[in-house]
């Protein structure tokens, strides 16, 4: 089960499901890839959090229904990954609005790549995150070797991915793979803290730099740059640019209306 809120042009988006450890069904998956597509297209969503209850965050891919994979046809697994797994990463990577995970307890194997896949990432003290996979002989999926060399590097990311041991949440902070550890019963209070400040910004420049950083890690220099230079083409012609330049020249502090 998936609960949704929009408040304050913030989109709540919460795995219910704490008896599985919030594990994705694919209904699930699809349900959650529909959210954040459906952030994306609303104005009246200026920035989403994704968290969960109980004490996982995500446990990954449900993989107590259908059959085993070693009982799929040749391709078949390869399909699942690419419309499963993969799409769901691709949705929160390229989600128009900010996303933030709060990241309450275990984020295993999909469930910690979907963690790693968000702008930014608050973790309770409690959370851990695993590499699952090569403790039940699997490779990664869920972008998991695309991900974690760009957010730690190839070494750091081998030696997860290699043995596949636990990081608290203090030693993901430690690499680099979270924003920010706080005392777990300060987790929400500080999400809706940061998403709320996210919900107030010009929202179609944090799309924009978004697409810039996110791109950044795949181009060499000039097309960085020229990526930059229409990003500010376009963006200047929004409601919100003019209202940061207005209220510098005028000595106040902007009023952004996500347009």
């Amino acid at each position: 089960m998936i609960t949704h809120v929009l408040k304050d042009g913030v989109s709540w988006i919460t795995l219910n499901r704490p008896d599985a450890m919030n594990a994705l069904t694919p209904d699930h998956r699809n349900h959650l890839i529909h959210l954040l597509e459906e952030a994306s297209a609303s104005d009246n969503t200026r920035a989403v959090v994704l968290t969960a209850t109980g004490r996982g965050f995500c446990a990954g891919a449900d993989l107590r229904g259908g059959p085993p994979p070693t009982a799929r046809a040749a391709g078949d697994i390869a399909r699942v990954v690419r419309t499963g797994a993969q799409r769901l990463v691709t949705a929160v990577l390229d989600c128009e609005k900010p996303v933030i995970a709060a990241v309450n307890g275990t984020a295993a194997g999909l469930g910690a790549h979907l963690a790693y896949a968000c702008d930014l990432i608050l973790a309770a003290e409690s959370a851990r995150f695993i590499e699952v996979f090569v403790r039940r002989g699997l490779v990664p999926d869920g972008g998991g070797a695309y991900l974690l060399p760009r957010l730690i590097g190839v070494h750091r990311a081998k030696e997860l991915l290699f043995f596949g041991d636990a990081l608290t949440a203090a030693e993901a902070h430690r690499l680099g793979l979270v924003n920010k550890v706080v005392p777990d019963d300060e987790l929400e209070q500080t999400a809706r803290t940061w998403a709320e400040r996210l919900a107030t910004g010009p929202t179609r420049s944090l799309a924009l730099t978004k697409q810039l950083v996110n791109a950044s890690l795949e181009s060499d220099r000039a097309t960085a740059f020229t990526a930059e230079a229409a990003a500010q083409e376009i963006n200047m012609t929004t409601a919100d640019a003019t209202e940061g330049v207005t209220a510098f020249v005028e000595r106040r502090g902007p009023r952004f209306r996500g347009r």
